[in-house]
């Protein structure tokens, strides 16, 4: 409260990072974004219904988590971390899609099915990722 009796409102300072998942079509990357998921999107987990008449993802989906900042990152103005997860398709007729979603993330989430390993888009999306992002975490 200030000496004019006006009371401050402290806003929580929220640093965000957009998380694209990547991978072959049905390596399990919306069923990741699910699993780490606390907030959801309209366009998220293939609500489209010709999405889940195809049993594919079509579009990006949009679904975040949260979580303090860690110790390195006290005093950088940052009360919290917000992942927005990037759910990319894996089918090669959407390889558009894929790419536009490489353009807004920050990091970059390879998938790969362990039962299958390495597949056409998983290569592909390989490329995308050395070419878009400079880092990469491999999800098997």
């Amino acid at each position: 409260q200030s000496t004019w009796g006006i009371f401050y409102l402290r806003m929580s300072q929220t640093l965000n990072v957009n998380v694209g998942i990547l991978g072959h079509v049905d390596s399990g990357k919306t069923s990741l974004a699910k699993a780490l998921s606390t907030v959801t999107s309209t366009a998220c987990f293939d609500k489209h219904p010709q999405s889940q008449e195809r049993g594919i993802t079509l579009d990006l989906g949009f679904s975040a988590f949260s979580c303090p900042v860690p110790e390195h990152l006290k005093g950088s103005g940052y009360d919290q971390i917000q992942f927005t997860l990037v759910d990319c398709p894996g089918h090669a007729s959407l390889i558009r899609t894929i790419i536009g979603g490489a353009h807004i993330i920050n990091i970059m989430i390879l998938v790969i099915d362990i039962t299958k390993g390495i597949q056409t888009q998983t290569a592909e999306c390989i490329v995308i990722g050395e070419v878009m992002r400079p880092k990469l975490l491999v999800v098997l």
